[in-house]
């Protein structure tokens, strides 16, 4: 939504109210006259400056957590451009109806505020530091989790900038206060108690003047009868360009003992914040978010937390409750069992080092997957392995087995279930990566009651699994639900590589010699009229496991022939939405089955369309 917004001529960016009226003033504040900038009180909210009768009024667009966008007290929309939309055609509240956009001028782009820059590299280092991660793991941990990491910055921002001094007593705070220069505007702010509140204490002639920092019921921040914020960070940063209410602005970030004085004071007055917590950002490392859990814990299915359960992370929502959900970066399975340097890497699995526990986990025609535990040099790994059943010593299925292990042993991407070796033992095993939810198909007829949001994430996650095999140039052949295994609710990993392909550089397809026992439902129509593969139809399937997805697990194209589907393709028929599923998704999947390959966008472009619509119900 937020890249969306950025594009809008009438978009602004981080701006003042003042600012916004000056423009309005510029365009001459005939009546309609209006422009849209970011809320500076709200996490992703705008604000909506309009002109009538040479005055200015200004209406806060909040982001509502049903995912809409509304005017306080007005209708809710699904986004801030539909909010515009409706107010051109009905006042409803305004104090006139939305006339004529006032657009930047050209070549100013929107601005952006302090924390936005800050934010990036708070992210970054974060994930590094909590993660150990680096290169390609940490740059698709960042992708598939942006929503959630952005909203765990964002509300613990705070606690890495040189104006925040934890719990402190008031008169620790006066004392930190009068040492070293004593300007004017000079201020920190403190922790009062274990409820959310704070205290703003502010420096101004000699004397230390302490404002109550409270936290309503909504989770919204303020000074008694003042304006109320989402984040400490967005309160500093307006009272730093205006008083309003308080004696002075805030001018000088008071250096916590142990650091160095990170004081700046702008030509105008206005703390710069971007300045003051550079500092700050450079030691990021000695400041840590706490989380419950540890790094690497084994995933759990539970989604509701309990003492055993180590995969979540924590942080408080905008209604002060915890929120908890699942991270792939949490698991065991997110990095290569091979990632760290002291574990030699190694085509074969000695079977004095691998564990079978009893019973099944799935089985098929080539054999049974049964659950284990592989002893590696430095730690112990729980691990699916997959044992070949061939009674009769055949050798085409010894083959076959051993193709799918030539093309897992090649992949290494967090969302695609890693090959951990082969043992030759009583029988030839395949030792893979453990997803123990299992098949997603399965999982979603289970679980009725998963949001789309969840359902996005897990979609998402397969999306970016398929880009690196596009990138990497194989071609997958069996995509579909039953061959996505999820870890925990919240991660996802292709699997199933019986039937994929390693292309050669001079070639973007593969062309197989004849028909087989080929899942006809997920085909694309260039799979059953020439016989040919390619990263294209891959996406063909695609769009069937996100129909599956939003069916929650339902078979596509229930109840007809594999030669009643290819005859329905033929005449241009598709499949229709499932219910409830969001229009965008099913406009995705529409896309996949563009009937020519050549239309149809590449894992590259779908990836993208599901990242946006992503994060865009993610950052609720």
């Amino acid at each position: 939504m937020a890249d969306k917004v950025n594009a809008l001529p009438f978009f602004y960016g981080n701006i003042t109210r003042e600012d916004a009226e000056d423009y309005l003033r510029q365009g001459g504040m005939s009546d309609g006259l209006y422009l849209l900038r970011q809320s500076r009180n709200y996490l992703g909210g705008y604000a909506l400056s309009v002109a009538y009768r040479r005055e200015c009024y200004h209406y806060t667009i909040e982001r509502e957590l049903n995912e809409t966008y509304a005017i306080a007290g007005g209708k809710s929309h699904r986004t801030p451009m539909n909010v515009i939309d409706y107010h051109s055609q009905e006042s409803d509240g305004l104090v006139c109806l939305l006339k004529k956009p006032y657009n930047r001028p050209k070549g100013m782009q929107p601005k952006v505020g302090p924390f936005e820059d800050l934010k990036e590299k708070l992210i970054r280092d974060y994930v590094k530091q909590t993660w150990n991660l680096q290169g390609a793991g940490l740059e698709q941990a960042i992708i598939s989790q942006r929503p959630q990491l952005e909203k765990l910055i964002a509300t613990t921002a705070h606690e890495k900038m040189p104006w925040f001094h934890h719990t402190i007593t008031r008169e620790n705070s006066e004392t930190r206060l009068q040492a070293g220069s004593r300007n004017n505007g000079k201020f920190l702010i403190r922790k009062r108690d274990n409820h959310g509140s704070y205290a703003l204490c502010l420096l101004h002639g000699g004397q230390v003047m302490h404002y109550r920092i409270d936290k309503d019921k909504a989770g919204k921040l303020s000074i008694p009868d003042g304006k109320k914020f989402d984040t400490l960070w967005q309160l500093v940063e307006h009272y730093s360009y205006k008083p309003d209410g308080l004696l002075r602005v805030l001018t000088e970030p008071c250096p916590q003992p142990e650091g160095p004085n990170h004081g700046v004071v702008g030509g105008n007055g206005q703390r710069n914040l971007l300045e003051a917590a550079g500092g700050m950002i450079s030691r990021f490392k000695s400041f840590s978010i706490p989380i419950p859990g540890q790094k690497k814990a084994r995933s759990t299915s539970q989604t509701t937390p309990n003492d055993n359960q180590k995969n979540i992370y924590e942080f408080k929502g905008p209604n002060s409750a915890v929120v908890r959900e699942s991270m792939p970066m949490d698991t065991e399975v997110y990095e290569s069992p091979y990632a760290d340097p002291d574990e030699l890497r190694t085509s074969t699995v000695d079977r004095s080092q691998l564990f079978l526990e009893d019973g099944e986990l799935g089985s098929g025609n080539f054999g049974t997957v049964m659950k284990g535990t592989y002893k590696m040099r430095k730690t112990e790994k729980t691990v699916a392995v997959k044992i070949l059943k061939n009674d009769d010593n055949n050798p085409a299925v010894k083959e076959e087995m051993m193709r799918e292990a030539n093309v897992m042993q090649q992949l290494d991407n967090p969302y695609i279930v890693r090959m951990i070796g082969i043992c030759e033992a009583e029988n030839l095993m395949l030792v893979m990566e453990l997803a123990e939810l299992g098949p997603l198909h399965k999982y979603l007829q289970k679980h009725r009651q998963i949001t789309m949001k969840n359902i996005t994430e897990l979609v998402h996650q397969v999306a970016m699994g398929m880009k690196y095999l596009e990138e990497h140039n194989f071609v997958h052949r069996d995509l579909a639900a039953r061959n996505v295994l999820l870890v925990t609710q919240h991660y996802a990993k292709i699997s199933d590589f019986g039937l994929s392909k390693a292309l050669t550089e001079e070639e973007n397809y593969y062309k197989a010699k004849g028909h087989g026992k080929w899942p006809v439902k997920w085909y694309a129509p260039e799979c059953m009229n020439y016989f040919k593969f390619s990263c294209k139809s891959d996406v063909w399937s695609f769009g069937v496991l996100m129909w599956e997805a939003y069916s929650l697990g339902m078979k596509p194209y229930k109840g007809m022939k594999g030669n009643e589907v290819i005859q329905m393709i033929e005449s241009g028929e598709r499949m229709s939405s499932p219910s409830n599923c969001p229009p965008e998704m099913y406009d995705l999947m529409k896309k996949c089955w563009t009937y020519k390959a050549e239309e149809r966008p590449g894992f590259m472009v779908v990836e993208s369309r599901l990242r946006d619509y992503y994060y865009d119900i993610a950052s609720q």
